[in-house]
């Protein structure tokens, strides 16, 4: 542990004690109003962030979870005389099932991302408000709360106020700490950057975002069945109005969602400054300058201001020794056994009146290296597609070390040892190399510690010739380091099959011949490879069979040089005259 971490670890201990202490301290009741204030805010904001950060589903219906909570804690306490404090987890758990119901539904469609997740979420929130609105649950006429006794926790009301503010915002603090720093946090952060590659590298996508919109709000409904103490009386129209996740979503992004802490810095920032001017026209000004701040903090600081920071600290460190050996390249290559890893039969996949794949056969036996060539259209990345899970089958089976795979999803598939790389490299925008690599082996591969993980990362990392590189993120990287950080991610996972998509494209020829040396490097150490390549040298010099598609048919399969010297392979790739 540095110094810096230890008296961070200080100052937030002493913070939680001197405001546990604060409500006794005498002060006016004033402070007790604010401070929870404070916590109502950075509890919201800090649950928004866990969907909407975290995973980079944007959500303007965080109002309609704590409405939910706000009014459950209200129905039961006034309708049905149950106490306060119980109601608290009913209030939670409502709108936590709530959220996992929209999920289930929303989650499954793709197309359901960005601004329509947004629109739909916010249309949620005037459907519940007006279910509620038009039902006895308010009727119009709101809920007065004045008769509901509040718990004795502390001297005063506003003090038993004070501290379920408080202890609730310790909670979500800790809730967020703790998936930040998660196997659950990794993958929502894969998910944010992308979700189609993080579902291919092993991530649950969809159960790991059902867990994030549970706690997301759940929270929210807590938050609100608390503050429905604090409130008083409760309205439709104040308690699903549009400024709570508007102010949600400007303090999260303030402050910078991503981070667990982010949210709860911009929070305290906007109801400081909104406090700050409370009166007539004050108000007003305080409003224009929150609104200010918004805009520079997203001309200047559009990862928000912990982020920031955290960039700087970096920038200012003192460079560390490369923590990634440079792996040898082992000459030997194993010989290729009998068993065959990849079973492809039959294999079909229509887009529409489009059909890409038409009975597609192919054998890979253990330890080899095929390479799959063909005319751009040929279907070659949408075999990779459907092996990896990307693509469902239209019709036929695939089997990987003899497993049917072909109704599996991407993040299953991965699991049972399936490993691709992309034609375009897509990394993880957010994340360091090493954090790239490390997501990819521990989610990817066989079960490991934290530890051992980390080690796998580093050995790849070294492999692939990025030592040095582990704290970059993939912008500082050029398109040969890029497509290299594909390799160390696809590797990290210890594949069965390792399925390389056009990993030569865009490189210089020095590139092309370090990557091809890589390539057999790998081979070398027992691995079974398909790749797409268009460039001849590196498919004969690497490949032990050529297969070659056209139109989504198997056109050819055999040795490289007899197949590329086969007049009716010439003829796909040249013409009629040339194959003469």
């Amino acid at each position: 542990m540095t110094n810096a971490q230890g008296l961070a670890k200080l100052g937030a201990v002493l913070g939680i004690l001197v405001f546990a202490f604060l409500p006794v301290a005498g002060l006016p009741a004033f402070y007790d109003s604010f401070f929870y204030l404070v916590f109502f805010w950075v509890s919201l904001a800090t649950s928004w962030a866990i969907l909407s950060g975290f995973a980079g589903y944007f959500s303007l219906g965080h109002a309609a979870f704590f409405g939910i909570g706000m009014y459950t804690t209200a129905t039961l306490a006034t309708k049905f005389e149950v106490p306060v404090l119980l109601t608290l987890p009913v209030a939670a758990g409502l709108s936590a099932l709530f959220g996992v119901t929209i999920g289930a539904v929303v989650f499954r469609l793709r197309r359901l991302r960005g601004e329509l997740f947004a629109l739909l979420t916010l249309s949620v929130t005037f459907v519940i408000a007006t279910v509620i609105l038009n039902t006895p649950i308010d009727g119009g006429a709101g809920i007065f709360m004045s008769a509901v006794p509040i718990p004795d926790l502390l001297p005063t009301p506003t003090g038993t106020i004070y501290l379920l503010g408080f202890i609730l915002c310790l909670a979500t603090l800790a809730i967020a700490w703790t998936v930040a720093h998660s196997r659950l946090g990794m993958g929502l952060y894969a998910i944010h950057d992308d979700e189609d590659v993080a579902e291919a590298k092993g991530v649950p996508t969809f159960k790991y975002k059902i867990a994030a919109f549970a706690l997301s709000a759940g929270i929210a409904g807590a938050v609100g069945g608390v503050h429905a103490l604090y409130v008083g009386f409760i309205t439709v129209s104040g308690t699903f109005e549009l400024t709570v996740p508007l102010f949600v979503v400007l303090m999260s992004v303030i402050g910078g969602s991503r981070h667990w802490f982010g949210p709860a810095v911009g929070a305290t920032f906007i109801t400081v400054l909104l406090y700050a001017f409370i009166s007539g026209g004050e108000a007003m000004v305080g409003r224009a300058i929150v609104g200010a701040i918004l805009i520079l903090s997203i001309l200047w600081l559009p990862d928000g201001l912990i982020p920031a920071l955290k960039k700087w600290r970096v920038r200012r460190a003192v460079s560390q020794p490369h923590r990634a050996e440079v792996a040898p390249v082992v000459p030997a290559a194993r010989p290729i056994k009998d068993r065959n890893i990849l079973e492809v039969r039959a294999v079909t996949k229509r887009f529409g009146g489009l059909q890409a794949l038409a009975g597609v056969d192919l054998d890979v036996r253990e330890g080899e290296i095929v390479g799959l060539v063909g005319p751009n259209g040929s279907g070659k990345t949408t075999l990779i597609n459907v092996i990896s899970g990307h693509y469902p089958l239209t019709t036929g089976t695939i089997a990987v070390d003899g497993v049917q795979i072909g109704a599996l999803p991407a993040h299953d598939i991965a699991r049972r040892g399936v490993a691709r790389t992309y034609q375009i490299p897509r990394p993880f925008t957010n994340m360091t190399v090493l954090e790239n690599v490390v997501a990819a082996a521990a989610f990817g591969g066989p079960s490991r510690s934290s530890k051992e993980i980390r080690d796998e990362a580093l050995h790849w990392i070294g492999f692939t010739g990025l030592s040095g590189k582990e704290e970059v993120l993939p912008a500082g990287l050029n398109l040969h380091e890029r497509k290299f950080l594909e390799l160390a991610r696809a590797l990290a996972a210890k594949p069965k099959l390792l399925l390389l998509d056009e990993v030569l494209s865009g490189l210089n020829p020095t590139e092309v011949d370090n990557a091809i040396q890589l390539v057999r490097a790998i081979r070398a150490q027992g691995a079974t490879i398909v790749f797409v390549e268009h460039l001849m040298r590196a498919v004969v010099e690497l490949s032990d069979r050529v297969a070659v598609l056209n139109e989504g048919r198997l056109f050819a399969l055999g040795a490289p040089r007899e197949v590329m010297r086969d007049p009716r392979v010439v003829s796909i790739y040249l013409g009629k005259a040339y194959a003469a």
